[in-house]
């Protein structure tokens, strides 16, 4: 028999499953708290009693894409027979991947989360800490990481951003997003 605590927590990840598939569908706008509820099958009032506001839902969708992030760095992290750079490719490629086809969720991601939004604040803390362990041991100490990680992460941030533009075409520019990830990474390596 599953128990109400069981319950209100398979309702809630639920709707954050049902707004992620929303904000998918139709950007921002198209993520209303009646959608929600009606896409994940419970009662009109129930994300009422989950989430005060749309805000505090869309903060959830971001902390469950950056949990999800963080799942795959501590793979990468975990698989040492992974050299020090294809690590930092992964790890950089999967968030690329996540900017490709999830582009409002990856935008929600980057939207710096208040105090309201706990899950969202630790969720990307621990994708930072982990992000930028993987990139000291690419450059062989933590002193250089952080300099040289956000380098990554606002190139990695602006590939997406033309990609999804349409601005960074192999037509106009003679590279793809994939071939300047792998750039940078030789040149810090």
């Amino acid at each position: 028999m599953v128990s109400r605590v069981e319950s209100a927590a398979a309702t809630r990840r639920a709707l954050v499953d049902a707004a992620a598939d929303l904000l998918d569908e139709g950007g921002p706008d198209a993520v209303t708290l009646r959608a929600v509820g009606a896409r994940a099958g419970v009662s009109r009032g129930a994300p009422y009693g989950h989430f005060p506001d749309k805000e505090h839902l869309l903060a959830a969708v971001a902390a469950k894409s950056w949990q999800e992030v963080g799942d795959r760095l501590d793979e990468l992290i975990a698989d040492r027979a992974l050299p020090p750079a294809v690590r930092l490719e992964r790890s950089l490629a999967g968030l690329m991947e996540v900017g490709r086809r999830r582009p409002h969720a990856y935008a929600l991601m980057f939207a710096a989360p208040t105090e309201e939004h706990p899950d969202a604040i630790a969720a990307v803390s621990r994708t930072h800490d982990q992000f930028l362990a993987i990139v000291a041991e690419v450059v062989k100490g933590p002193d250089r990481a952080g300099p040289l990680g956000a380098l990554l992460m606002t190139s990695l941030h602006g590939i997406v951003a033309m990609e999804n533009s349409g601005q960074l075409t192999p037509e106009k520019w003679h590279v793809t997003g994939d071939e300047l990830l792998r750039m940078l990474i030789a040149r810090i390596a």
